[in-house]
């Protein structure tokens, strides 16, 4: 396929996704959003502690540290190199969470809860090799804030997500309002998205198909999220010569 057929396709694609995120939420998103509200009411304070203190961790890691960055080689020209070489990433890690989450799952409570933090690192290793991808450098400080906002809008309320998209559109001239990151509404955000899911994964006997089952759906959500917040970028940058 030509270039500039791959890309006319992808920004259809990309048009399809902005208005999903834009709709307006149905009856059914809303009892679902009610009924996921009431179950993390029930869910034990040290659950809720271990992932709040594990988001802290990730985030002042992603802002401050080396530990997700690993020089990626292959980045190919073209958008469509870069999203099958997006596509072959984003299958490793999937299967690298699939498989921790099963492990984790099958181990009870204790080594459930593990999980967490271990699919916080996985997720944000992969978002640090997407954006070397598409071409931008994850070291620099505004890469790396926006890693966190693609994180954010893809494990986040319907209406924050509304809130996050036009930022990340238009990230050249919103980047300067966004030099810190608010931790607790990001870590509350992301926590009230995954907890039930999550949670189905401390359940004795049925962990481990839970905790592979989850891990996957949430991978492959950050991969249509990444994919299409670098697409973006990459549309932006096009424009601008």
């Amino acid at each position: 396929m030509s270039s500039e057929r791959y890309e006319e396709r992808a920004k259809q694609d990309l048009m399809l996704w902005k208005k999903k995120i834009s709709a307006k939420p149905s009856m059914a998103m809303r009892i679902s959003k009610q009924a996921q509200t009431a179950i993390n009411q029930k869910i034990p304070q040290k659950v809720h502690d271990i992932i709040s203190s594990s988001i802290k961790t990730m985030v002042d890691g992603v802002l401050y540290g080396s530990t997700y960055f690993k020089k990626v080689d292959h980045v190919g020209n073209t958008l469509e190199e870069k999203e099958e070489l997006a596509q072959s990433m984003l299958n490793i890690y999937r299967r690298t969470a699939v498989i921790e989450g099963a492990g984790t799952g099958a181990g009870g409570i204790l080594l459930g809860l593990s999980d967490f933090p271990l699919l916080l690192s996985i997720k944000i290793k992969y978002l640090f090799s997407i954006s070397q991808l598409y071409g931008f450098d994850p070291r620099k400080w505004e890469e790396r804030v926006f890693i966190l906002l693609v994180f954010q809008l893809a494990f986040s309320s319907l209406e924050k997500r509304k809130e996050l998209l036009p930022v990340i559109e238009d990230w050249e001239n919103k980047k300067g309002l966004y030099q810190e990151i608010d931790w607790q509404s990001f870590q509350q955000e992301y926590r009230d998205s995954i907890d039930f899911i999550k949670m189905m994964q401390l359940v004795p006997g049925i962990g481990a198909i839970v905790g592979a089952w989850a891990n996957h759906q949430l991978l492959e959500q950050l991969g249509e999220t990444a994919k299409h917040a670098y697409q973006m970028r990459w549309f932006t940058e096009e424009e601008m010569g």
